[in-house]
């Protein structure tokens, strides 16, 4: 009688958080979304805060450790402090958590986002969302698609560390600084968060092709996406097979590889502040590593602010697109890009709707694709502003900083580290909104979704 007794009143004692919690993520999976990552980030800047974390044994400027703990927590990269010397072994372990932590919640809130969605689509739209996802064989099988998500993030995050482990060890004075060292970059590229732990960065491994190639290797598939992973792990090759997403991010980060590649290659050629004292095969090399890490990986094999103001506007395009849809690239998604042009393309040629590999895109699909890039816009231009009050920096030298913070690029001019406390919080709440804002915009506009019983008078503004 006492063992019902207790299990009558502790069930619903013990459930009622979980409740509450699955209770505020279906009424607004946007907060939920911003709740998750900033909790993240204030527990990471507590930890950095700890004098253990700082080699120097004091605790670490809030503005420095809030900064910090943002950029890992979105997988951005951006520091204001050189990470091989301000951080000890713990502060650096603690960097890398928040790396995993990031990389994974960022999947974690996209695919609980996507049953919030679900849920108030009915069947027509689950099915939509779960194509899109390359998902499950059952609607709501979001479970089965998060571990699936977990496994290959770790299968190929433990493969980039086989191969750069052996490298590291022979190149580090001690077998557990390669293993360290191959752990974190392995982690740090898969992740494209870009960080890295030794003074200089990347430089000091120019032209060792065993650590530099699984590092771009590593950005390269993890800027595609864990809805492409999970079609490729279902259909393989069979290219037929693929679902609409999938193609079009494969073909457009493709070619956005090779132009990035094509247009830094041609502007830097005969720079000699970056890579103009190379050979060709050198400067073909560096330009292959500058485009992939330009969408969002943030690592640099040169120094950045050398690069020539074209070349920095060049970047800033790449940046703003980023990489896939649900992957830890930032930017407003290179799949966003995909339907922009393709509505262009449509509406030039006079078509009623918007085709691709022969499927019609909703138009809903193209609003939202419309809505996504004019918030990444605003957020750029109004923290564009905010960070000109309190620097004399030139133009585009705080455009760049700003772009890169909102598409979790990381790649930089050096600016974050020499703006005032003022500067950095912009710059850290940027990093955030750039991380949650266009998976929850998707999501709040999607939830929005409804169908009017009646139908209005049309008429047209004029455009242009």
């Amino acid at each position: 009688m006492a063992r019902e007794i207790g299990t009558t009143w502790k069930t619903p004692v013990l459930l009622a958080p979980v409740r509450y919690l699955r209770g505020f993520v279906r009424r607004s999976p946007s907060r939920a979304a911003v709740l998750i990552f900033f909790v993240a980030a204030g527990l990471f800047t507590l930890l950095l805060k700890l004098p253990i974390a700082s080699a120097d044994g004091r605790s670490a400027p809030l503005e420095d450790a809030v900064f910090t703990a943002t950029s890992a927590v979105t997988v951005t990269g951006l520091t204001t402090v050189d990470t091989a010397t301000q951080w000890t072994f713990f502060g650096q372990v603690v960097i890398l958590l928040a790396i995993q932590a990031g990389g994974l919640g960022i999947v974690t809130v996209a695919l609980l986002l996507m049953q919030a969605v679900t849920r108030h689509l009915g069947v027509q739209g689950r099915v939509f969302a779960q194509q899109n996802m390359g998902g499950a064989s059952q609607i709501g099988e979001v479970g089965r698609l998060l571990r699936t998500v977990v496994v290959t993030t770790l299968t190929i995050e433990a493969v980039l560390v086989l191969l750069l482990a052996p490298r590291f060890v022979m190149r580090e004075e001690h077998w557990w600084e390669g293993l360290w060292s191959a752990l974190f970059y392995g982690v740090s590229a898969f992740n494209n968060a870009g960080f890295v732990i030794h003074e200089g960065g990347l430089t000091p491994f120019e032209g060792d092709l065993w650590i530099l190639v699984p590092i771009m290797l590593g950005v390269f598939v993890g800027s595609f996406g864990f809805p492409v992973f999970l079609t490729l792990i279902m259909h393989k090759w069979h290219r037929r097979k693929w679902n609409l997403h999938a193609k079009l991010t494969l073909a457009t980060t493709t070619i956005l590889l090779a132009a990035g590649a094509i247009a830094w290659g041609v502007l830097e050629w005969g720079n000699e502040h970056t890579v103009g004292h190379l050979n060709p095969a050198e400067k073909a090399f560096h330009a292959l590593f500058a485009s992939v890490m330009m969408r969002s990986g943030g690592f640099a094999l040169t120094d950045t602010n050398e690069s020539t103001p074209i070349t920095l506007l060049v970047s800033d395009a790449l940046m703003f697109v980023g990489g896939g849809s649900a992957s830890t690239a930032g930017g407003i998604k290179v799949a966003t890009l995909a339907v922009l042009f393709l509505g262009i393309v449509a509406e030039a040629r006079g078509d009623r709707h918007v085709i691709a590999a022969r499927r019609r895109i909703p138009d809903g699909t193209l609003r939202l694709a419309i809505s996504v890039t004019f918030l990444g816009a605003t957020l750029v231009l109004a923290s564009t502003a905010l960070v000109m009050t309190v620097s004399n920096a030139p133009l585009d030298r705080i455009l760049f900083e700003v772009i890169s913070a909102f598409a979790t690029c990381g790649l930089s001019v050096g600016l974050s580290a020499e703006l005032e406390p003022f500067g950095k919080y912009v710059l850290s709440m940027l990093m955030l909104a750039g991380r949650i804002g266009p998976i929850s915009l998707a999501a709040a506009l999607a939830l929005r979704q409804r169908n009017r019983l009646y139908t209005l008078p049309e008429e047209r503004p004029i455009i242009g």
